[in-house]
């Protein structure tokens, strides 16, 4: 199974590779519409979103004596990890929302973002002028609370494209490495995703990785012994495909700071160390990059 497709699958990379190089104005046409169709979707379901997501507080009953391990360095123990929170009630709603837009594969891989789906439509061959009717959406959701709710998000190894070199049907697809610049130290980033994917039947896929950030208030920083941690906002954010990072408009010199230094110590396997993604310069690439849905107080 490992070779079967391979000799077809890097002819088809290659060509749809030099393809998006060339046009890379519709790899940005496909984030802008994902990114927009991804806040309609969270905009017109946040009261459900939102439902589902202040539950976990009233079921604190049910887990208080099996809590969330507790994460970061110094953790004063009144702030619950709500990741899982963030992506159950918001991630695996957007199969179901997105359902209703697109022919939906839930295509296997062995490592990768929280949410991936295989998309097609007409819409996106409209948006690559007729070269592929499909996408890979990557989602990531990363539940944050007023103690680490910054312009910015950790972004791990996988979870970001790269430029997706692949130039013998053997070698497989390797990315360059790129440099998280901080003011005061850089670091190497090997992000492991490759810009496109092409399928065992074809299907040419460019890769979207679209983020999406629920902020939490908690409750026991307001003084009146009430505990939880409702749903607030939601902050979505779209990363650029590899390839509009290092060839097309190249992105990655033309922003200095996109990605810089992330939170792990040197003890980390310098191939899996996370960088951060800062909000600031993906809304100066272009304001449609970042955007917020706003909740009802709980």
């Amino acid at each position: 199974m490992f070779n079967k497709y391979r000799a077809t699958q890097h002819q088809v990379y290659i060509a749809a590779r030099d393809h998006f190089i060339r046009h890379p104005e519709q790899l940005i046409a496909l984030e802008c519409h994902f990114i927009q169709q991804t806040h309609q979707y969270l905009t017109a379901a946040r009261d459900e979103i939102a439902r589902d997501y202040n539950e976990a507080s009233y079921l604190y009953p049910f887990w208080q004596n099996y809590p969330p391990e507790e994460r970061g360095r110094q953790p004063r123990g009144d702030q619950f990890p709500w990741i899982e929170v963030g992506e159950h009630a918001i991630g695996t709603k957007l199969s179901r929302l997105l359902y209703n837009d697109y022919d939906l594969r839930d295509t296997g891989l062995p490592a990768g973002p929280d949410q991936r789906f295989v998309l097609s439509s007409p819409a996106i061959s409209r948006l690559t002028s007729g070269y592929t009717d499909s996408a890979w959406l990557f989602i990531d959701i990363k539940s944050v609370g007023p103690r680490d709710n910054f312009e910015h998000a950790v972004m791990s190894h996988n979870q970001v494209s790269g430029n997706g070199l692949w130039n013998h049907p053997e070698d497989g697809v390797r990315n360059d490495v790129l440099t998280a610049t901080g003011a005061r130290t850089s670091h190497s980033f090997h992000c492991s995703v490759p810009p496109l994917y092409v399928l065992s039947d074809g299907t040419i896929a460019p890769v979207i990785n679209v983020l999406i950030k629920p902020f939490y208030r908690m409750l026991a920083l307001s003084g009146n012994n009430e505990r939880g941690q409702p749903l607030s906002s939601i902050t979505v954010a779209c990363i650029p495909n590899g390839l509009l990072l290092m060839n097309g408009p190249r992105y990655l010199s033309q922003h200095p700071g996109l990605f810089y230094p992330g939170k792990d110590d040197k003890s980390k396997n310098p191939l899996k160390v996370r960088a951060r993604v800062s909000f600031p310069v993906l809304n100066s690439i272009a304001d449609w990059r970042v955007q917020q849905v706003h909740i009802a107080a709980a």
